[in-house]
């Protein structure tokens, strides 16, 4: 891990562990060079860029060199109206009414670590060799803005963030109307474009396709990261998949609104560009204020999409989650949602929790319905006090009675919305988003509290405190159910009215921020509907997230993979519903919905009470199970075998760090009639070590079970699946003599 300047060259390079990163100054401009494996410092690194004078529909800036063309030249963070006529990273509005600016090298430093983002969050290093930081100054003479790009390479991952910092140094107002965090020109177009989308209860499918002149472009307008599209995209050579070729990740710490974008231009140059999205945004500069963009995150794998993914992976679960949390085991745990819904009382809730209790869970979680007068979702919501007629001894009383047998106690909260019919609505009609005049527009019977208000982040800060204070919680699941509409805030000047959803998302990290810290004990999952907020952003307050409100086992195949592009496994929580599923009413074997829930964070949303004997041995079969290898499956790297999208069959395994132990997990959608013969070939174990498979006699080498796979046992009849424990032994001559 090092960053070396070649003044002589004007060239940056960057290096983390396998991975080099180049910048060259060209008249000024920073241009991207390259981007790829690690390439030696002291190799031969001039003249790789290469420059050619095109003709007059690319102008030239530099007169004196007619091969230059910001319209040709790769860039590191382009800009609009200087002869570039791709996307910019960037536009500013001067006070004059125009749009150009024109940012030059200026000055650079390199540090050691990683410089916290003001009010974002982001990775972090825990000691300052862990990462190496440039911050590249440009500057525009003419209107006083100043722009940092900021660059953070890692010791131990092959991995870059990149962020951007706008200082006003001039004497009038700028508007930042388009704030990227990172921009990247790649030389050629032969990539295929990788991304998640989806819906509500079917988020994150992996979607691929070929680049071809244009743009293919991901993002949202809802003012969440959302369900429909999530902040990440790759690009992968065609011939890369799961464990080779070369693919280039981008992941942006954010959980607002967010563009990602790879645009070809008419050379076959790629242009990949990622951050807050420019549509509806704008940020009023006054002389001496700064802006300072999310971070993005930049994965380079020669591994295939496998490699990609451990790295965010590990990073994401070491260095982006954070708290007490972040390394210990997470709990098994039972939500009372699908079980009684809004229909319960103390009674109910003590009689779930103690079949919970005596089948191993640790833990029972409160939904929806606790508070105010909320039998349906048509109320209460802002109104944070406990309703007296569910539980007329209150939330001590009920923790108390399931704390009694031996279960900690959790609770459902939705702090961001606000119910049209709730005493705080009554009091303070203007605390929700929305513009003076036009109609109110709800979503499940409520709005959104403007939490760019500093008034209203108190209040909440404080009703949500004197319960923690009070009540023993120790884990909040946090919901959020709608998207923005009529985006505006009561308490900003007209002119500043574009900052509203971008502040909105400040002030949910602070009040997040306050939070966890005041409640370090506690353990936060972020839901909204779902996996509609699953994002970098949540995890660094919440090291978990609800993945998906649709529990159905075949549906989770895809959404668990389709998640763990990005994702680790320790961030997805992952439960056992009731059958007919309740999203869309199939029925699968108890087995199997176990199978797929433990490859997360393991729980139930059911009626434990009204299982039958044999289901309930059934599952504390399962959570005996999960105990045994949690760590495993929580930390363990994630190896992709089969996937969803491709067949009738998934697979997928956890391999413990120093690859002795592991947990392979394979799915069977349909039955087939006088099927084949399976062997499943296993990824990431040691190929000199002999393994113990659980249900076999046999011993079985590394190499043989990579190279020629582990026998698939007959799978009769639909929603079928099996799993399998791999445990090393010493060499099998070893321990015969």
């Amino acid at each position: 891990m090092t960053i070396h300047f070649q003044e002589s060259e004007q060239r940056f390079h960057l290096q983390s562990k396998d991975t080099s990163y180049m910048i060259q100054l060209v008249h000024g401009y920073p241009a991207h060079v390259y981007w790829g494996p690690k390439l030696s410092e002291d190799g031969n690194l001039t003249d790789i860029l290469m420059f050619q004078e095109r003709c007059s529909f690319s102008p030239n800036p530099v007169p004196e060199d007619k091969s230059i063309s910001l319209d040709t030249l790769p860039q590191e963070y382009p800009q609009y109206g200087t002869s570039d006529f791709r996307h910019p990273a960037y536009q500013v509005q001067l006070e004059d009414g125009s749009r150009i600016t024109e940012l030059t090298y200026r000055s650079h430093r390199i540090v050691n670590g990683k410089p916290a983002l003001e009010g974002l969050p982001a990775i972090y290093t825990e000691n300052e060799d862990e990462a190496q930081t440039l911050e590249l100054e440009l500057f525009d003479a003419y209107s006083g803005l100043t722009v940092i790009l900021s660059y953070t390479v890692f010791e131990y991952f092959d991995a870059m963030t990149r962020s951007v910092r706008f200082v006003n140094e001039g004497k009038q107002a700028l508007r930042l109307n388009r704030a990227l965090s990172a921009s990247v020109d790649f030389f050629d177009s032969d990539y295929d474009c990788l991304y998640l989308s989806g819906t509500w209860t079917r988020e994150r499918h992996v979607q691929r396709k070929p680049l071809s002149p244009g743009a293919v472009r991901v993002e949202s307008r809802r003012g969440s990261s959302s369900h429909q599209m999530n902040p990440f995209m790759a690009l992968l050579r065609p011939a890369a998949d799961e464990d080779q070729g070369e693919v280039f990740g981008f992941s942006l710490v954010y959980s607002g609104n967010f563009a990602a974008e790879a645009e070809v231009d008419q050379f076959g140059m790629t242009r990949v560009s990622m951050g807050i999205n420019p549509f509806d945004f704008g940020w009023l500069l006054e002389p001496g204020e700064s802006f300072q963009t999310p971070e993005a995150v930049m994965v380079y794998s020669s591994e295939g999409l496998g490699g990609m993914s451990r790295t965010y992976h590990r990073l994401y679960r070491t260095r982006l989650c954070r708290g007490a949390h972040r390394d210990k085991e997470r709990p098994i745990l039972v939500n009372n949602w699908e079980a009684t819904y809004f229909d319960f009382n103390a009674d109910k809730i003590e009689a779930i929790a103690k079949d919970a209790a005596e089948l191993g869970i640790e833990l029972f979680v409160l939904d929806d319905g606790w508070f105010g007068k909320r039998d349906s979702d048509t109320s209460s919501l802002g109104d944070w006090t406990v309703d007296r007629n569910k539980l007329p001894d209150g939330l001590e009383d009920l923790a108390a009675r399931v704390k009694s047998h031996g279960m900690e106690f959790g609770l459902w909260v939705e702090p961001e919305m606000v119910s049209p019919d709730s005493d705080l609505y009554r009091r303070h009609p203007d605390w929700c988003l929305h513009v003076p005049h036009r109609r109110r527009t709800e979503a499940r019977n409520q709005l959104i509290l403007d939490l760019s208000r500093e008034d209203v982040r108190t209040y909440l800060f404080e009703a949500l405190s004197g319960i923690f204070s009070t009540v023993p919680v120790s884990y909040v699941k946090w919901d959020m159910n709608r998207n923005m509409t009529e985006i505006g805030s009561a308490e900003l000047a007209a002119a500043r009215q574009t900052e509203t959803a971008h502040r909105y998302m400040l002030g949910l990290y602070e009040l997040m921020d306050k939070l966890v810290t005041r409640f370090p004990h506690i353990l936060f999952e972020s839901c909204s509907g779902g996996g509609g907020r699953f994002d970098p952003g949540m995890l660094y307050y919440m090291p978990q997230t609800w993945t998906s409100d649709d529990t159905d086992a075949v549906e989770r195949l895809k959404i668990q993979y389709g998640t763990s592009m990005v994702y680790p496994v320790s961030s997805m929580g992952a439960h056992v519903s009731a059958v007919p599923n309740h999203q869309v009413g199939r029925i699968t074997p108890l087995t199997t919905r176990g199978d797929v829930a433990m490859s997360g964070n393991f729980g139930y949303e059911l009626d434990l009470t009204k299982l039958p004997a044999e289901e309930k041995d059934i599952i504390k079969q399962q959570v005996a199970l999960y105990k045994e290898n949690r760590r495993l499956i929580q930390n363990g790297d994630l190896y992709r075998l089969k996937s969803p999208f491709s067949g009738n069959e998934t697979a997928w395994m956890l391999v413990s760090e120093d690859r002795r132990e592991a947990m392979v997990f394979y799915f069977q959608v349909l039955g087939v009639p006088n099927g084949p013969l399976r062997r499943l070939r296993l990824k990431g174990l040691q190929t000199e070590l002999d393994y113990r498979v659980s249900g076999f006699e046999d011993r079985y080498r590394g190499d043989r079970l990579m190279q020629i796979g582990l026998p698939i046992p007959p799978l009769d009849g639909d929603y079928k699946s099996v799993w399998f424990k791999l445990t090393a032994v010493n060499e099998w001559r070893q321990e015969v003599e």
